[in-house]
């Protein structure tokens, strides 16, 4: 059972797939989680701490993707296919959700909560700025293939920032998720 916290968030996030964030109220997102308005208040202060939270929430939710696609392809793939499988975890991810798109690449638009495009010292919920998020991905992606990587073949990590930047390529300038795959195969050979 989702606590009060991951049900106001589930709210919040169906509430953004409906309409622009401006227009989400508060109000709206405590009746659909089932809590009273002075729960949602207390446990996110405001409606910028409930959309920092859950922008916090999706990007901790991509990188757990990534995780998910380095060791879910079967345990005898090279590290190429797990680089390629989060490549195209990362373009799928930024497609489908748009808060990730934005942690990613920086870009935030009218729809959704502008006002969290920037971190501000000492706050509870700090977000990475793109870069940050790539490197926290790379970083991911080397600690899982390291044991795996060939001897000789380009260094580890310039290969899982490589992979990390054309994958976010990708989403800037949009082709299916499967290309990706395939130029990370290549390039990588």
């Amino acid at each position: 059972m989702p606590t009060a916290r991951e049900s106001l968030l589930d709210a919040a996030f169906a509430a953004l797939e409906r309409g622009p964030w401006p227009r989400v109220k508060m109000s709206e997102v405590a009746a659909a989680a089932g809590v009273s308005r002075q729960t949602l208040y207390n446990e996110f202060g405001s409606k910028d701490g409930l959309a920092r939270a859950l922008v916090r929430r999706e990007a901790d939710a991509y990188l757990y993707g990534v995780e998910r696609a380095l060791s879910g392809v079967s345990g005898a793939a090279a590290p190429r296919e797990r680089l390629a499988a989060a490549a195209v975890w990362t373009v799928r991810s930024a497609t489908e959700n748009p808060l990730v798109r934005a942690v990613l690449t920086g870009r935030w638009n009218e729809r959704l909560p502008t006002s969290v495009g920037t971190t501000r010292p000492g706050e509870p919920e700090p977000l990475p700025a793109p870069g940050e998020l790539i490197g926290e991905a790379r970083d991911r992606a080397v600690r899982l293939l390291a044991g795996d990587w060939p001897l000789g073949a380009v260094e580890l990590p310039q290969a899982c920032e490589a992979v990390a930047r054309l994958a976010l390529s990708y989403v800037m300038a949009p082709a299916p998720a499967a290309d990706v795959a395939r130029m990370v195969r290549t390039v990588l050979a």
